[in-house]
């Protein structure tokens, strides 16, 4: 499955997840990734287990970027 598919497929799974307030496609060292993008990264230690975002999805490595809050801007 593409990783466009996969990312369609997953988005409002992952976007459910604790401070995540994005999901895309991106690139890390030269490889596609899916972008999991939060307000601020926590500890896993800090999550319950259904919280924890996945390393891979269908074989797509998940790449977790902290972006802070995300707000519309007027003109």
């Amino acid at each position: 499955m593409s990783i466009a598919s996969v990312r369609r497929k997953y988005e409002q799974e992952l976007m459910r997840l604790p401070n995540v307030n994005g999901v895309g496609i991106g690139e890390k060292a030269g490889k596609a990734v899916i972008k999991v993008f939060v307000t601020h990264k926590v500890p896993v230690t800090d999550l319950q287990p259904h919280e924890v975002i996945p390393s891979t999805i269908e074989g797509w490595e998940i790449d977790v970027e902290e972006i802070g809050v995300v707000r519309v801007q007027s003109r």
